[in-house]
Order: structure tokens, then sequence, then C-alpha cells
């Protein structure tokens, strides 16, 4: 498979004003992330609001340029592109974003809404466009007419597939997902989840797909990327990521999703104190203010992302957890994350 997206140690730093006579402090929303993301394939980024995942997102999209830090989209560097690049690389990242009620211009219809990219950044006719239009309304399960009514006209699960047809009118290699299905009833999650994997097998594309639902994030993702304090806690397969997690942030993750955590047997995390404050994270392993099982090493030693057991972790103890597991915790059902 051909790699279309490489990032290595993105970065996204923010200032913050302190007031008139304070230097800015530093907030790292994401601190060091690498993936590679392939043609026809789903990495799932997931985490606790406020993690970093959106920021990522923002990143890939080119909405915000990374502070340091490689990222090449289609072969070609998306950091610092020459301008004869510009263009190709806006058509080949598209966004769905989470809220399709705000999403869409109320004031324009369908059309215009659908072929706007096109007469941004190609040279087709306005017969050419509207055709695209109406052929992209029909593969995303809608009917061609409905190209002359208006957003308002539509329902919340209309007007995502709406949204998911503007993105992929310029022929995309990468599709952005931030939440595409947290504002959906959960009856229609179903039908656009299964919609978004049918178009990835029909126009092999690679989808970076951001969500706070694991459960969404198994029916739909091949590799998962977990996040914490804009770090990465573990990185792999989804089979490996649900069935043996190895960090213990991932493995409270997990326990406090229902139905995913009900089939772990019992197996719970209790996660005491306060999340740090992305101003002033903690010098050794972000996580262990929280963490349960944290030892004297995690207090002073940051843990790098390194191989164990075929994916990437971020924990000093992952090898024990890889040879005996979790030890079980048999307290309450209060290991749920706050939020």
């Amino acid at each position: 498979m051909t790699a279309v997206v490489e990032a290595r140690d993105l970065r996204k730093v923010y200032p913050i004003r302190r007031g008139m006579f304070r230097e800015p402090a530093q907030l790292q929303a994401v601190g060091g992330i690498s993936f590679t993301l392939e043609q026809g394939r789903t990495l799932a980024v997931v985490g606790e609001s406020g993690c970093g995942k959106s920021t990522l997102a923002r990143m890939v999209s080119l909405i915000e340029k990374p502070s340091a830090g490689e990222l090449t989209l289609d072969g070609t560097d998306a950091v610092h592109p020459a301008a004869s690049e510009w263009r190709r690389l806006r058509q080949a990242v598209q966004l769905v974003f989470q809220n399709p009620y705000g999403s869409l211009n109320p004031r324009k219809k369908i059309a215009k809404v659908l072929e706007a990219p096109l007469q941004i950044n190609t040279e087709l006719g306005a017969s050419e466009r509207a055709e695209r239009a109406r052929k992209m309304l029909q593969q995303v399960g809608l009917r061609p007419e409905y190209a002359n009514r208006y957003p308002h006209m539509f329902s919340g699960g209309q007007r995502q597939r709406i949204a998911i047809a503007r993105a992929l009118m310029p022929n995309p290699k990468v599709v952005v997902a931030d939440e595409p299905v947290s504002a959906l009833d959960v009856s229609i999650q179903a039908q656009v989840l299964n919609l978004l994997a049918d178009l990835q097998q029909e126009f092999n594309l690679a989808y970076l797909f951001i969500s706070h639902d694991l459960a969404v994030v198994r029916h739909i993702a091949h590799d998962v990327l977990v996040m914490y304090l804009g770090l990465a806690m573990e990185q792999g397969p989804k089979k490996l990521i649900f069935e043996q997690p190895l960090h213990p942030y991932t493995h409270a993750l997990l326990a406090s999703t229902p139905g995913i955590g009900a089939a772990r047997k019992g197996k719970r995390i209790v996660l005491q104190g306060e999340l740090p404050s992305p101003l002033d994270p903690p010098a050794a392993c972000v996580f262990c203010t929280r963490c349960p099982y944290a030892v004297e090493r995690c207090r002073a030693e940051r843990p790098p992302l390194r191989p164990v057991g075929d994916r990437l972790v971020a924990c000093h103890l992952a090898e024990d957890w890889l040879a005996r597991g979790f030890p079980e915790e048999r307290t309450a059902d209060n290991a749920s994350l706050p939020g």
C-alpha cells in the first residue's frame, strides 16, 4: 500500500497571554506525534477532551501549521510546500466536520455547496460541475433532485451525507473526519459509518478518524492512536489495542465504555487525582498523577514510545502488562473516566 500521510514528531504550541508584564505561557497541544497512514486504511485517534485530537486533525488538514515536525501528504512536504503545490495539497486532503448543522451554508442550495470546491480548484464548466454534484449525491445515498434544496430541508443524517459528498468532490486521497457521527442519533450513526466504509473501499480513501467513542472506533478503524495530554500513549492495530491494551490509560478508556468494558471480565482501573495542566505537564510520565500502578520510576522519568508486543507503548511497565496482564480491581463502578 502507498503511504499518503506521513507525520514525524508533529508538535503544536500555542502562546497564552498572562498579562501585560508577564511572558506568554506555552501550551503544548500536540507534543510529538508520529504515524503513517496508507491508502484504504483508517487511523482512529482517541482520548479525552483536550488531549489534542482535534489539533492534530487541523494540522493534517492544513488548517493550522505545525510548530515543529514533518508532515508529508501524497509525497509532498505539507509544512513548507512550494507555491505551485499548495492547490494540489488542499485538494488531496478534505475535512468532514462534527456538526452537520453548522458546516453547511444555509443560504445556498446543495448544488452550490457541492460545486464550490470544483469552482475554486478546477477549470470545469458549470454543466460539468452540476453533473458531478448530482452523481455524488447518488453515491452518498441521496436523490439527485435534492441538489435544488436548501440545508434546512434535510435531517441531521442527510446533512452529514451532504457534508461527506462535499468533501469527496475534489477527489481527495485523505479525509479527516473530526467526530463525524457524534452529533447524530444513534440509529443514524451506523448508517453513516457504513457509508464511510463503502466510500473508502470505492475510492481507496485514507481516513484520519477523530473520536471519543470507542464503540464507533471499533466499528471503522484499522489502527488506533491513543492520546493523552498531547502525547501518544499507545499506538497499533485495532485488534491488539482492544483485546489486550498495554497502557493503563488505554485500559481505563476501554473499561469506561459500555459494552466494551463489560467484556473485559470486571477488570477495572480506578483513576484518581486531577488531569495535569497542559501549561505545566509533569516532566516524567504525564499519566503518573492519575495512574494507580505508577512506581517511582514513572514519577522520575518519562517513558519513550517504544515497540512492545507488535504495537507502540509509552509505559515503563508495558512488558509486565504484556506478560501478566493488569491486576484486577474489584472496586465499584467508579472506574469510568470523567467527561
